[in-house]
Parts: structure tokens; C-alpha cells; sequence
């Protein structure tokens, strides 16, 4: 297995492994999914260091990123590859800047509470997340078919308007960026966000079948699938309380936690 100063490579089985970031305090999952000819990232991750020298160690096939959402944690190597899709709705994010964050505030937190040495190429002073037109565009019900293996894209806003789940049918792996995770709140509090839209989503993929193993992009690497109908009672729970809405802050539930 690859050792790394900055990433840690975990294989999740032969065609599937989780690059994530340790040394930052968001704990970034990134993913990368072998096809038979291409493969996909989805994700990659903060742009501290550049997550295509781990990829080019792990496959020689052209990779395609498919984008969760445009949040600072999740397109930080996006300018090292060369096809980049996302959902249409996070399309202006990624072209013209992340609504909502000061370049300021994107700094101060991509610098905090980091336990790892970083590489000399990294400056949190010049830091600037990505900016460009994407490859394509993804929408609610595409199939990625990497022959091996089809992916399903479930568009999931609420965190952001455009944010995405990804099923990988062959395996019942579940990606769900920053919609379901374990240890920190799953956030939809900023003024970007929609309270509303994530409640809808989580019941979405909630109701998902064929699932296997749920994988978030920060904290804990794997969730049991049992943690869905957890998010099924969560559901219910804030609907009949109303407290789906601004202002109503941090819910917790024996294995995740929102706020508002």
C-alpha cells in the first residue's frame, strides 16, 4: 500500500479505494473507482497537496471527476485533471466563486488545527480554491457506466443547491459527500444552504435499496447501512417538530447530527 506524507490510501476492495486527509481537521474522504477504460474520482479533496500523485500510483486509466458538490474540501485538485463534471446547480459555484464564503474565511479554515507537515508548494495565505468551467454537467438519474461497474447520480441539495450522491450499484456502496456523515454535524446553516432541501434528500436516499456500505466524505471511513433507517426516524423526528428551518441549531441522533 502507498505511503504518503499528507494522504492516506485505503483499499476498500480491488477496484475501490478511499484517499482521505488525516492531518487536516475536516478528515476529507476522496474516492477512486476503477472502470474497465476510464475510472472515476469522485472528488478531490483540499488542494493541500495534489491528489494526482496518489491516483497516478494507483491506475493508469483516464480518471473523470465527479464533483459531490463546489465546496472548498472537495475541488481542491480539480485543476490537475482534465475532465471535471458537476451538477448543473453548483455549475456557477465552480466557474465564478462559492457563494457565501470570503476568501478570508476560506483561509483562516483551510490553515486551522492541521496535525500533518504540509508540503512547501502549500501557502494558506495565497490559498485559492478552484475556479473553472466544468467538462459537462450532471443531472438527477444519470448512469456513469464504467462497465464493470454503473454508477447512479442522485441529486441530494440542501448542503449546497447542487450537491450529489453517488451509487455504485455492483457494490452498494453509497458516496454521499457531505449529505450523511458521522462525528460533526452535517451542515446546512449558511445562508447558501436549504434546511428543507437536505430533510428531503436524507428521506431520498434513506429509501435507497441495495445498499451495502454508506461512505461520507469527512470523519469515520464507512457506515453501516443500518444508519439509514437511523436517518429514516431522523427525518420524521425534525418534520413533526418543525425544525427543519434556520435557527434551530444542532440536532443530534445516536449516529449523526445536523444543524440549522
Amino acid at each position: 500500500m502507498i505511503k504518503d506524507p499528507w494522504f492516506t490510501v485505503q483499499q476498500i476492495d480491488n477496484q475501490t479505494f478511499a484517499i482521505s486527509e488525516y492531518g487536516h481537521w475536516e478528515n476529507v474522504h476522496s474516492f477512486l473507482l476503477l472502470g474497465v477504460k476510464k475510472a472515476v474520482l469522485i472528488d478531490t479533496g483540499l488542494g493541500i497537496d495534489n491528489i494526482k500523485r496518489i491516483t497516478d500510483q494507483l491506475t493508469n486509466l483516464p480518471i473523470e471527476v465527479v464533483t459531490t458538490h463546489v465546496h472548498v474540501d472537495h475541488i481542491g485538485s480539480h485543476a490537475e485533471f482534465d475532465r471535471i463534471f458537476v451538477h448543473e446547480e453548483d455549475k456557477d459555484w465552480l466557474v465564478n466563486g462559492i457563494q457565501g464564503l470570503s476568501i478570508e474565511q476560506i483561509r483562516k479554515d483551510i490553515r486551522r488545527d492541521i496535525t500533518l507537515h504540509t508540503p512547501e508548494s502549500f501557502n494558506p495565505d495565497t490559498y485559492r480554491p478552484f475556479q473553472g468551467e466544468p467538462t459537462g454537467l450532471l443531472n438527477d438519474g444519470d448512469l456513469i457506466d464504467l462497465e464493470n461497474r454503473k454508477l447512479i447520480i442522485y441529486h441530494t441539495p440542501g448542503h449546497s443547491p447542487g450537491h450529489i450522491c453517488v451509487l455504485d450499484q455492483a457494490n452498494g456502496y453509497l458516496f454521499t459527500g457531505d449529505l450523511l456523515y458521522d462525528e460533526t454535524p452535517v451542515y446546512a446553516f449558511y445562508p447558501s444552504t436549504s434546511p428543507i432541501d437536505l430533510v428531503d434528500s436524507l428521506e431520498r436516499i434513506a429509501e435507497l435499496t441495495d445498499v451495502s456500505m454508506v461512505y461520507g466524505s469527512h470523519n469515520t471511513l464507512g457506515l453501516e447501512v443500518s444508519i439509514l433507517n437511523e436517518v429514516k426516524r431522523a427525518v420524521t423526528y425534525l418534520r413533526q417538530n418543525n425544525l427543519a428551518r434556520f435557527g434551530t441549531g444542532v440536532h443530534n441522533f445516536d449516529s449523526f447530527s445536523v444543524k440549522f
